[in-house]
């Protein structure tokens, strides 16, 4: 199997920068990845000592971010190296303060391994969640340096637990210890004979619950809620969008309003979506020049706010399960004590089976699903705060992974 891998990397490397003139994200990787080792050089002396943290994209930073803080408060006198292997991590990313250089992580040929670990020598290294390499983790154990895994979660048909495994089997061993995220993970480990693991929970829930700690104020989104009922759909897809722009259309009341920050805001998307509902919207784009009290639904076509918005929900919408896209981050709004509702297809998500479970999340799977849902916690105001306080606890009751990570590393 190790065999096939290291082909199939090589055969990356060789068709990447063919396909790259044809796709944007493709292309951007392909070139951050050209520039890895330069920006490293350039960066890293003999003489400094180091942390790397690696996350697959945006998701898995957000979910590491309250550990990396932690190490980046009690390591002060190391440089931080932060590698993506995701364009949509990178680009957003880059800039991040919890890290002195951020970069492309190199695809995971024995070569590009063995030249990224000795010119970082990691101290220690984190990966976060599932964006497992081989050849990287087997450079890190050759060296001795210190290796751990946090928010990990397995499922059973995963390679690591098949008979043709063994190859990635043996990279979950290079790690020091893993954390996971539940006791069926732990499970797994332990039946492949990895003894090294602690069941911390997921960090996702700290990262949200510092959410309540921060000013979330948006003066322009106080001016357009104006003390009405509001319910936000977060990072939405087309399908659910229609959902919402038939609701808004035929059945919403005049006191209600609507936030709808789609996933993908290019202008043409924003546009159509704009030009399908037959009240009145403003755009985030347009809102120093709109008049927002009025507006009856509020397009965010920008990123980086949508956590803020929460704080607004009486209801919110989580978008991704009604289609093969994935849900997004459910967390974020339940930490505010906001009833969710989220699309059919969850089952890789064991926060929203224990949010669905535990009484405050909602799946749906049609339109006539979706309006019963909605119209019930719109007018039912006993119901709407019963299933947001739900939420709320359940959050609150899941917090302690990194007391339990930062606990085993001694910080």
């Amino acid at each position: 199997m190790g065999f096939i891998y290291n082909i199939g990397i090589k055969l990356a490397e060789t068709v990447l920068p063919c396909i790259a003139p044809f796709n944007q994200k493709i292309k951007k990787g392909v070139v951050g990845r050209r520039e890895t080792f330069s920006v490293l050089k350039e960066n890293l002396y003999s003489n400094d000592k180091t942390l790397w943290f690696h996350c697959a994209s945006l998701g898995e930073y957000e979910q590491g971010l309250p550990v990396f803080k932690a190490l980046r408060e009690h390591y002060k006198a190391h440089k931080i190296v932060l590698s993506f292997f995701s364009p949509s991590g990178y680009e957003i990313r880059k800039n991040s303060p919890i890290a002195d250089i951020v970069v492309y992580l190199p695809l995971d040929s024995k070569r590009n391994a063995k030249r990224f670990i000795d010119l970082i020598k990691p101290e220690l290294t984190v990966f976060v969640k599932y964006d497992i390499w081989p050849n990287f983790l087997s450079e890190i154990k050759k060296h001795n340096f210190k290796s751990i895994l946090i928010s990990a979660a397995f499922r059973p048909n995963q390679t690591y637990f098949n008979f043709y495994g063994k190859h990635f089997r043996n990279a979950l061993f290079s790690f020091e210890h893993i954390f996971t995220q539940n006791e069926n993970s732990k499970t797994l480990l332990r039946a492949i004979g990895y003894d090294n693991v602690t069941v911390s929970g997921d960090t996702r829930f700290d990262r949200v619950s510092s959410q309540l700690e921060m000013d979330n104020t948006l003066n322009f989104i106080e001016q357009f809620k104006q003390n009405k009922l509001c319910v936000v759909a977060g990072s939405t897809w087309p399908e659910g969008e229609a959902l919402f722009i038939n609701f808004i259309n035929k059945h919403a009341l005049n006191d209600i309003k609507f936030i709808i920050a789609p996933h993908n805001i290019k202008p043409n998307q924003i546009a159509n979506l704009k030009d399908k509902l037959k009240v009145k919207c403003v755009l985030f784009s347009e809102k120093e020049s709109a008049s927002l009290d009025t507006a009856k639904v509020f397009i965010v076509d920008t990123i980086g706010i949508l956590t803020k918005i929460y704080n607004y929900a009486d209801v919110a919408y989580v978008g991704g399960a009604l289609g093969s896209t994935g849900l997004h981050n459910t967390l974020e709004p339940a930490v505010f004590g906001v009833p969710i509702i989220i699309g059919n297809h969850y089952d890789k998500f064991p926060e929203a089976n224990a949010l669905i479970e535990n009484g405050g999340t909602f799946s749906i799977s049609n339109q006539q699903e979706f309006n019963t849902i909605l119209t019930r916690l719109i007018e039912n105001k006993k119901d709407r705060e019963l299933a947001g306080s739900k939420n709320a606890t359940f959050i609150k009751s899941h917090k302690g992974a990194v007391n339990t990570i930062t606990q085993y590393l001694n910080i």
